[in-house]
C-alpha cells in the first residue's frame, strides 16, 4: 500500500503543476512533510515510536499512540480491541524498560505520577508501582523477563505485523485501486512471455526449423536499453553467459514462522524457475493450437527473405541459444558452482587462507540460514527504478536521508526514503560522469567527478552547480572522490584516458599494464588545489579510496594493486604493500580501524593488519558476481561486461557483518574473529540482474542495505537485528 500512496501522490504533484494549482501543491507538500501516518510505512512508524521512547518524550508517545487510535485503531471491530490493549501496555512497559536501563530514574518516577491516576485501577500494572524502588529490577522474578532482548524484539515484531496486517486489510479509496491493475497487468504480461517462450522451444523440440517458421520476440526491457550502456568502461563481446535464475525476494511473514517451517517455506521458491513451464506443458494441446496460428502469421513475412539457407542458419542458431537460455540455467549454474569449488579447494592447498564464504554458503546452506535469522529479519523491500541504464555509484549520505545514485548514462538521481521514497533532484551532465561522493560539511552538497577532468560541485536542495573544478587535462578521468570527516578538503584520483588496445578483454580481464593517474587533495571552501600527493612507486591510477573515522588516515586502492596508507596531518605515505593480483577494487577501515579490507581483481576479499605492512589477518575467496567484472547477458549472443567503480561492500554499524554483491542481489555475510572465516548469513534477493554496487545505512536497530544493478534497479532492503 506504501508503493501506490508513494505514486498516486506523485501523480497528483504532476496533475496539480499540469494545472497551474501552486498553492494547493504547496500546501500538498506540507502536509505530506507532517504526515503522522509516514505514507503508510510500518518502518518509518515503528522508528517515530522509539524516537519518542530515546527521548524520553512521554507526552509525544502518548499524542502519537492516540493519534493512531483514533485514526486507525477505532475503525476495527471490538474483537481487536483486546489486541490494541496489549499494545498499548507493552509500549509503555518498553518506555519503562528503557528508563531503568539508561539508569535515568527520574523520568520512572515521572511516568507513574502523570500516569498513576489513568493505570491503579487496571490489574497488569498493580505490580509495576514497585519498580522504580527496586535496587536490581533486572533480578526480580516479576520482571526479568521484560528486560530480556528477546521481550523486545518479539514486541517490536509483533508490532510491526499487526501494522502490516492492518494497513494491508484496510479500504482503499478508488484511486488507489490503480496500483493492483498495474500489478496485474504487469503478472499478465509476463506470463504471456513466458508462454510465448514455450512455444517457441516446443516448436524446436517437435520438428526440424524450416525458414519460413521464424517469430520475432520482445525483448525484456533490461535488454532493450543495452544500446544505452556504451561508456568507455563497459565493453560488448560476443560470447554467451547463462543469466542465473533470480531468487524472488521472501515475504515478511514467512520471518515469523519456527525456523524449521521456514526452511520448508523457502524450498519451493528455489525452483519457482521451473513451474510456469510444468504447469504449461499440461496445456500442450491448447498451446499447439496457438503455434499453429502462429506459424501461419509468420509465414507470409518472412517469405519475403530472399536468402533461405542464411536464415535458416540463423533460426537454429537461434534456437539453440533459446533453448541454453531456458532450459540449461540449472545445469551450468551447478556447474560453476562445482568449478568454484575446485578451484577452492585448490586455492586452500596452495595457500594459508581461510575457507572461502562461496564454499561455506554451498556445504553449510541450512546452517547458514538458521544463523541468518537470529542475526536480522528482513522487514520489507523497495524498489527504486527512475535510472534506465546501469548504476555505476549508489551512496547514501552522512545524515542517512538521501541518496545519490549515478548510472553509466551519466544521469544522478538525489532521492529520499524517509519517510517515503521520493526523486528530490536530477542531474544530467553533457560531459561522463565517472564517480561521486557527498561532503561532510554540509551534507547538502554532492560532489561529482567527470570524464573530461573536471569535478562539479552540486547542491542538492538549491537544485543548481556551484561550482566547477577543473582538476587536471592530462588525467581527465576522475576515478575517485573521498570527502575528509573533519573540514572541508576532498581528495580527489585524476586517471590518464584509456588507450584504444586498454580496456576489457573478451574474459573480462583489464590489460596488464597500470594506467597513469595522479590523486590530489581540493578544498571545498577555497576551491583550490592543496597538494599532489607522492605515490611511489608511481605515477598510477587509484581506483578507491576511504577515510578513516577522523580524517588523519586514508587509504587507497590502485590499478597496480598495491595498497597505500597516507597519513594526512603529514601527507605522506606511511607504509604501503602488494595486496592482490591485478587491479584493487574497493577498500574500507574496519570497525576498529586497525585493519583494512579490500577486494581485487584476482576475486579475494583481504584484512589487512595496518600496524604490519603486507601481513594477512583472513583471507577470503569470492565469486565473480561479487568481485566483477560484471556480466549481463542477453539474445544474439550479446555480451555486456562492467567494470566495478563504487562500492563492493559495506559494513554495519558495528563492523560484525558485511554486505557484498551477487547476481541476483545483496549477500550478507557475518566476519568471525580471528582467521576462522566468514559465514553466508543471508541473501537479499530480489534483482533480475548483477548487483555491481552496495551500501549499509544503519540506524538504531533497523538498518537500510541499498543494492544497485545492471538493469537500472535499486532496492532498500530494511533489516531488523536480532542481537544476542
Amino acid at each position: 500500500m506504501a508503493s501506490a500512496v508513494e505514486r498516486t501522490d506523485d501523480l497528483v504533484r504532476e496533475y496539480l503543476v499540469y494545472r497551474g494549482f501552486t498553492n494547493t501543491l504547496k500546501f500538498l507538500d506540507a502536509e505530506v512533510k507532517a504526515d503522522k501516518e509516514k505514507g503508510f510505512r510500518v518502518d518509518k512508524i515503528i522508528d517515530q515510536l522509539q524516537q519518542f521512547i530515546q527521548n524520553y518524550d512521554l507526552a509525544g508517545l502518548k499524542e502519537y499512540w492516540s493519534y493512531l487510535d483514533r485514526r486507525l485503531f477505532c475503525r476495527l471491530e471490538d474483537v481487536y480491541r483486546a489486541t490494541v490493549t496489549k499494545l498499548r501496555t507493552s509500549l509503555f512497559r518498553y518506555y519503562l524498560v528503557y528508563t531503568v536501563q539508561t539508569k535515568n530514574l527520574e523520568r520512572t518516577q515521572e511516568f507513574f505520577q502523570k500516569q498513576a491516576q489513568e493505570l491503579q485501577g487496571q490489574p497488569e500494572w498493580r505490580d509495576w508501582f514497585i519498580l522504580p524502588f527496586l535496587q536490581v529490577p533486572e533480578q526480580n522474578p516479576n520482571f526479568s523477563s521484560y528486560f530480556s532482548r528477546q521481550w523486545a524484539d518479539m514486541f517490536l515484531v509483533s508490532l510491526h505485523n499487526f501494522l502490516s496486517v492492518l494497513f494491508q486489510c484496510m479500504p482503499q479509496p478508488v484511486l488507489l485501486s490503480f496500483d493492483a491493475e498495474v500489478q496485474r497487468s504487469t503478472s499478465t504480461q509476463e506470463e504471456n512471455e513466458q508462454l510465448r517462450q514455450l512455444i517457441f522451444a516446443l516448436q524446436g523440440e517437435s520438428k526440424p526449423k524450416k525458414a519460413e517458421e521464424l517469430v520475432h520476440h520482445k525483448l525484456p526491457a533490461y535488454v532493450q536499453h543495452m544500446d544505452r550502456l556504451g561508456d568507455t568502461e563497459l565493453d560488448l563481446v560476443s560470447s554467451q553467459r547463462a543469466v542465473n535464475p533470480t531468487t524472488p525476494s521472501r515475504n515478511f511473514f514467512s520471518t515469523l514462522l519456527p525456523q524449521g517451517k521456514r526452511t520448508l517455506a523457502r524450498t519451493p521458491q528455489g525452483t519457482a524457475s521451473s513451474s510456469p513451464t510444468q504447469a504449461a506443458l499440461g496445456r500442450k494441446d491448447a498451446l499447439a493450437t496457438q503455434s499453429v496460428k502462429i506459424k501461419d502469421s509468420t509465414t507470409s513475412k518472412e517469405s519475403k527473405i530472399v536468402d533461405s539457407g542464411t536464415r535458416q542458419r540463423r533460426q537454429i542458431e537461434h534456437e539453440k541459444e533459446r533453448k541454453e537460455l531456458f532450459f540449461k540455467q540449472s545445469v551450468q549454474s551447478s556447474d560453476k558452482k562445482v568449478e568454484g569449488s575446485e578451484a577452492e579447494a585448490q586455492i586452500e592447498g596452495q595457500s594459508d587462507v581461510t575457507d572461502s564464504p562461496t564454499k561455506q554458503s554451498q556445504t553449510g546452506g541450512e546452517g547458514s540460514r538458521s544463523g541468518a535469522e537470529q542475526s536480522f529479519i528482513k522487514l520489507s523491500q523497495e524498489e527504486y527504478g527512475e535510472h534506465h541504464s546501469s548504476i555505476m555509484h549508489c551512496r547514501v549520505d552522512s545524515s542517512g536521508r538521501k541518496v545519490a545514485s549515478l548510472d553509466v548514462d551519466g544521469v544522478v538521481k538525489v532521492w529520499s526514503f524517509n519517510p517515503i521514497m521520493q526523486t528530490k533532484a536530477t542531474i544530467m551532465s553533457k560531459s561522463p560522469l565517472l564517480s561521486l561522493e557527498w561532503a561532510t560539511k554540509p551534507d547538502r552538497l554532492l560532489l561529482l567527478g567527470s570524464g573530461v577532468g573536471t569535478v562539479k560541485l552540486y547542491d542538492t536542495e538549491a537544485k543548481k552547480n556551484l561550482y566547477e573544478m577543473s582538476i587536471d587535462e592530462a588525467h581527465p578521468r576522475i576515478l575517485s572522490l573521498a570527502c575528509s570527516p573533519s573540514g572541508t578538503s576532498f581528495v580527489c584520483s585524476a586517471a590518464a584516458p584509456l588507450s584504444r588496445s586498454g580496456g576489457v578483454t573478451e574474459t573480462g580481464s583489464r590489460t596488464t599494464q597500470p594506467v597513469s593517474g595522479q590523486l590530489l587533495l581540493w578544498d571545498t571552501k577555497t576551491v583550490k588545489q592543496q597538494l599532489q600527493f607522492t605515490l611511489e612507486p608511481g605515477p598510477v591510477a587509484i581506483n578507491c579510496t576511504a577515510f578513516n573515522h577522523n580524517g588523519n588516515l586514508l587509504v587507497t586502492g590502485a590499478a597496480d594493486g598495491i595498497i597505500r596508507l597516507l597519513d594526512m596531518q603529514k601527507y605522506e605515505s606511511v607504509m604501503s604493500w602488494k595486496a592482490h593480483d591485478g587491479e584493487v577494487y574497493s577498500v574500507e577501515f574496519s570497525y576498529d580501524e586497525n585493519t583494512v579490507f579490500s577486494i581485487g581483481e584476482d576475486g579475494k576479499f583481504i584484512q589487512w593488519n595496518i600496524h604490519r605492512s603486507g601481513v594477512k589477518q583472513s583471507e577470503y575467496l569470492l565469486s565473480q558476481d561479487a568481485v566483477g567484472p560484471f556480466v549481463l547477458s542477453g539474445y544474439s549472443g550479446y555480451k555486456q561486461v562492467q567494470v566495478p567503480r563504487g562500492r563492493l561492500f559495506a559494513f554495519d554499524s558495528e563492523g560484525q557483518h558485511v554486505l557484498t554483491c551477487s547476481s541476483n542481489g545483496g549477500v550478507i555475510y557475518r566476519l568471525n574473529k580471528g582467521d576462522t572465516g566468514m559465514d553466508s548469513l543471508m541473501s537479499l534477493g530480489g534483482h533480475k540482474a548483477p548487483v555491481v554496487t552496495v551500501d549499509w545505512c544503519s540506524a538504531v536497530d533497523c538498518g537500510t542495505c541499498l543494492t544497485a544493478s545492471m538493469d537500472g534497479k535499486i532496492k532498500l532492503s530494511t533489516l531488523l537485528a536480532q542481537k544476542a
